[in-house]
């Protein structure tokens, strides 16, 4: 048995300095250097150790006086000489390298969203991510598939494809009746590896966030949480865009060797499609072996976490009056809730006015609270610090009211009112009720 032939390696060669042609642009060579392999003279000009230089070309790639450039000794040349004869031996190694992970990422192909539901009823944010999955499965080239798993829920599939859905794969068993991880990781797996999906995209709610994580897990891949922005490259990566550093910047994430690629994305981020009652698609039924008694975690009663006002899920309002530090004490909220109240809204909150203790938890609007898309959000006493526009700068309209001319939130706002949100917002309200009793006047 013959050792097999090592592959020849390719000469870096030496950086040497053509001679007259430095301009003593200012150290960038030596800067560039990541061995120390370049000293300066007092004529501010580079002398190149050639015995510590590694051929990295980085001092000729800087060089705006192409002063430098790359030297081989004759047997150095006699083997590129050689390479380039037989089309490159060095170079294939890597081609090959490359023709197999672009075979492999070949072979996944389609968009999934998977429909998030509970006893029957699908959650919002499955529609609006079909609405975006429509896109980039335009842009890809391929299909847009829904993935329902759950109990006596083959209804969705249709509700799935008037949101824009080709093909649904259903898996309908008494095993998935309630959420559990475990069932539903085997379940999502399964259908992956057996129709190997380019994308999946999931909502980043309670139950998104613990399954989408399970899944990349065991698949190996991939998961960009939080979302804001989603396009393709022109090389099918998915370019997934979110708030970073504490929501200082936004930045933008590829998972380019490894597939499906797995996003999840807040509810209200993406705009919702438009329903087209009556489109047909493809129902592919499939079927996992998960037995209930393999299923560690057993669900004894459901309870719901909405009671009462204090219940009220703001990421559904179509108006919303939030306030901030501005509004300098807890009592102060109740004349936002007055306004609310003309305008059939609710109040929310920014981060600073729910860790001051003036509101609860879920009345929060940014980036650690809701994600909201309403029709009007009025924003009383809030900056407008990054963290807090991620979560409403896609409302409608946006109406400021802030003492500070140079807040951030009038970046973002269709109307803007500098002044006293003391004196403003009742002057607001005691407006809407004067339009409304003159309605009902001419209506008597």
């Amino acid at each position: 048995m013959t050792e097999p032939k090592k592959p020849i390696k390719k000469p870096r060669g030496r950086a040497c300095l053509l001679e007259g042609k430095c301009i003593a642009c200012g150290a960038r060579c030596q800067s560039a250097c990541p061995v120390n392999a370049v000293e300066m003279t007092e004529a501010n000009e580079p002398i190149i150790d050639t015995g510590t230089c590694i051929g990295c070309a980085k001092c000729v790639k800087v060089c705006p006086a192409q002063a430098i450039e790359m030297f081989f000794t004759p047997e150095e040349q006699k083997i590129l000489a050689n390479l380039a004869a037989v089309g490159g031996a060095a170079s294939e190694e890597v081609d090959e390298e490359a023709v197999a992970l672009a075979k492999a990422l070949a072979a996944y192909r389609g968009v999934w969203v998977f429909v998030e539901q509970t006893a029957g009823e699908a959650a919002r944010v499955s529609w609006e991510l079909l609405g975006k999955g429509r896109e980039l499965a335009g842009a890809l080239g391929t299909e847009l598939a829904a993935v329902i798993i759950g109990e006596n829920v083959a209804h969705l599939c249709h509700e799935a494809f008037s949101y824009g859905a080709d093909t649904a794969y259903l898996v309908d068993d008494p095993v998935y009746r309630h959420y559990r991880t475990e069932a539903y990781l085997k379940a999502v797996c399964h259908l992956v590896e057996r129709h190997k999906p380019e994308v999946i995209l999931m909502g980043a709610t309670g139950l998104g966030r613990d399954l989408a994580g399970a899944v990349a897990t065991v698949l190996k891949t991939g998961l960009t949480a939080d979302c804001t922005g989603l396009a393709i490259d022109d090389k099918r990566n998915l370019m997934q865009t979110r708030p970073a550093f504490g929501g200082n910047i936004m930045a933008t994430i590829m998972c380019d060797r490894f597939r499906p690629q797995m996003a999840t994305v807040r509810p209200h981020v993406m705009a919702m499609p438009e329903c087209q009652p009556g489109r047909a698609g493809k129902v592919v039924r499939e079927s996992c072996p998960v037995r209930e008694e393999d299923i560690l975690v057993k669900v004894l009663e459901v309870i719901g976490d909405r009671s009462g006002k204090e219940g009220i899920d703001i990421a559904g309002a179509e108006f919303i009056v939030s306030g901030g530090r501005g509004l300098m004490a807890k009592e102060n909220f109740a004349m936002l809730q007055e306004l609310a109240d003309e305008l059939g809204g609710v109040v929310g909150a920014s981060r600073s006015a729910v860790d001051a203790g003036w509101m609860p938890a879920e009345r929060q609007v940014g980036q650690t609270g809701k994600t909201v898309r309403p029709k009007v959000y009025i924003a009383c006493g809030i900056s407008g610090a990054i963290q807090h526009l991620v979560g409403m700068q896609d409302s409608d309209t946006i109406i400021a009211i802030n003492r500070d001319r140079e807040a951030p939130i009038f970046e973002v706002a269709t109307y803007g009112i500098v002044g006293d949100l003391f004196q403003i917002v009742p002057a607001i309200t005691r407006r809407l009720r004067d339009l409304k009793a003159g309605q009902q006047k001419k209506v008597a």
